[in-house]
Order: structure tokens, then sequence, then C-alpha cells
């Protein structure tokens, strides 16, 4: 009996815990939910750049996408900064070889043309210099 005490003593303990929603260590507690802020602000473009690098970088295809618009720019503040993008983009005429992204013109051919609708969120961690993609969801337009 006196071994059962401490047993359920503990499980009780860990009921109750869970149950006011005590998050296990590293999970990352909302400060300020998503809010709309400006597309030219210097960690948004920061996370653009690092998203459509990924995205390049993950894509089968031998031509490299840029940005064409930027639809929605929101941030959130958790244990880091996370910029959710909803941004347009299309097929240049560069191919992933050269290296090059910004200075590409889109592609002309409509045989040619690809366009996607994609949703990121890109968590920053800008006093690390750490940048993760978190979400990376795209349709074709």
């Amino acid at each position: 009996m006196a071994r059962l005490c401490p047993s359920l003593l503990f499980l009780v303990a860990t009921t109750v815990l869970m149950s006011r929603g005590v998050h296990a260590w590293g999970s990352a507690h909302v400060v300020r939910k998503f809010q709309d802020i400006p597309d030219t602000y210097v960690y948004v473009q920061h996370a653009l750049w690092f998203a459509m690098k990924e995205y390049n970088r993950a894509s089968k295809d031998p031509y490299t996408f840029k940005v064409v618009k930027v639809l929605k720019s929101q941030e959130q503040v958790t244990d880091s900064l996370d910029y959710l993008l909803e941004v347009k983009i299309a097929r240049t005429m560069c191919k992933k070889i050269s290296g090059e992204n910004e200075n590409c013109l889109l592609q002309q051919d409509p045989q040619m043309q690809k366009m996607y609708l994609c949703i990121f969120i890109v968590a920053s961690k800008p006093w690390k210099f750490e940048v993760t993609v978190l979400k990376k969801q795209c349709k074709a337009v």
C-alpha cells in the first residue's frame, strides 16, 4: 500500500497538469497571433527569399520560380518570429544550374508558363541566425 500511494499521487498530478494545458518542453507558446504586416518589412523579405530558395531546391522543375505577387504577409510571435506568406509564384526563364533567381524574366511562351498560389510559414530566429520553412503548400492557378 505504501508503494501504491506515491504512484497514485504521481498519476493524479500528471493528469491534473495535462488537463490544465501544460505543454511539453520545446512547444511554441503563442505570444501574439498572426497579424497583417507590410510585405516590405525586412524580415518578410528575408522569409520570402528563404522560402523561395527552399522551394526551388526541392522542386523537380529544371527552371527556377520567383514571387510575382505577395497576397498576404502576417507575423506571429512565439519562441520565434513566424511569417505566414501567401504568394503567387511563376516559372522563370532561368535554369536552376545558373543559380540566379531575382533577375530572371518570367516565361513568355504559353506552353512554358506555370503559376502557383503558395502558402509558406517560415519561422525565423534572427538573434540565432536560424530560419526554417514550417509549411509549404502550393496549387496550380
